[in-house]
This record gives C-alpha cells, structure tokens and sequence, in this order.
C-alpha cells in the first residue's frame, strides 16, 4: 500500500531530516514509528500526506507517485487517509456531531449518509452520549475520541496517528490504544508515531526505530528500544 523509495530530506539550513529512507507498509498492517526528538518521524509523515516533497527518492501510495500527481489526483489520494494528532484540532464552536460532519461535507458525502454515519462513529468510540456537546464540555480523552471518529468517518485506507497519547492520561491513553486497534481489527491500516513506551510494547505489532533521520531497526513484533 505504501513504500518509501531511499527518500532523502535536506532542508534550507542543510540539516537531513530524512537520509534513504527505504521501507514498505502492507494493508491492514499496524506499524508504530518510533525515535527521539529529530529523528525524522514527522517529515515521514509529513512526505506520505505530501505536505513536503523529498530531495530525492519517491513515495508511493499504491502504484502512485505522490510527488508526481496533479492536484486534483493529490486530493483524492489524502481522502484515502485519516489523521489524528495530540492537539485534538477540534472547531470549538462546533458540537460533537457538527465536528465529525465537517469532515464529511469536506468530502462530498450527502447529508442523508452523514445523519446516518455520525452516530454510528460514535458508537464505535463510545461517545453517543456526548454527540450534541462541544469540546469545552469534554475531557481531554473524549476530545481525542472525536478526533478520531472525524478521522474515520470517512472511511480511509489508512489512519496516521500522531502522538495521539501525548495529552493523556494512562487510563486514556489505555482506551485510545484499544480503539486504534479495534479499526485496525477491521481492516483499517494504522500508522502510529509515539514516545510512550508502554504503548509500543503492549501493541506487540511491528515497529520501525529512527534515529538521525535512517531506519535503524524494524522488527515484526517489536517493542520500544531507544
């Protein structure tokens, strides 16, 4: 589904952020990237959803060059992903429900699927009960929980998750980390950045180790080894 071709980043400065950056991701995987401050892990993301071009190299959804499509291809291809991050990035003066469907709106979807798709997102994350609140009124979990029933509402190929755990609490995290698995248990690819050890090594999934902006380590059933 995704593959990295010896993708290298030099920045402005001549700092290498990313240095033949090579690996591949199949359907369905769960892969957690890990590596201290500056290892290269948010230019990775930042090449798959093509918010930045690589020096050299290539990244491939599929079959596709991201870097060498038109616009309006590029878009698509971002419909396909869902992202969530350790903000939140939730619109304050919209309600629980409203949150979610703007993300449908953005996509073209007809009212009729998103009254019928909102409530069910939330059912999956265990937050009917919250759906007319806004964010003021939610605790720091349930806030990320939106953000991630607004990231797969859409029904992507693949969810990029961003230090999702960085605000929360262990009991939180406990329960975002469980639902990253429950939509990866239902085909959904998920692709995970953190520095919570604890998660890593209760995930026993695969996990690619970065350092210096190179693959140092990728191993199958992983656990956080810095």
């Amino acid at each position: 589904m995704i593959h990295f071709d010896k993708v290298t980043k030099i920045y402005a400065d001549n700092s290498t952020a990313l240095d033949s950056v090579t690996f591949s991701i199949e359907p369905k995987e769960f892969v957690s990237i890990v590596g201290h401050s500056g290892a290269g892990k948010t230019t990775l993301l930042k090449m798959l959803m093509a918010e930045e071009e690589p020096t050299s190299g290539k990244v491939f959804f599929g079959s596709t060059n991201i870097h060498k499509v038109k616009r309006s291809e590029l878009n698509l291809i971002r419909r396909r992903m869902g992202a969530i991050f350790q903000d939140f990035r939730l619109l304050s003066k919209k309600n629980v429900f409203e949150n979610i469907a703007f993300a449908m709106e953005a996509s073209g979807m007809p009212q009729s699927e998103i009254e019928s798709d909102v409530p069910h997102v939330l059912e999956l994350v265990d937050l009917s009960k919250k759906i007319w609140n806004f964010p003021h009124e939610l605790s720091g979990g349930e806030k990320q929980r939106v953000a991630i029933a607004r990231a797969i509402v859409t029904q992507p190929d693949i969810i990029i998750a961003d230090e999702p755990t960085g605000n929360l609490d262990p009991m939180n995290t406990y329960d975002i980390v469980q639902i990253l698995k429950k939509i990866n248990d239902l085909g959904t690819t998920i692709i995970l950045t953190t520095h919570n050890k604890g998660v890593i090594d209760s995930l026993k999934r695969r996990v690619i180790t970065m350092e210096n902006g190179k693959i140092i380590r990728d191993d199958k059933e992983g656990k956080y080894n810095l």
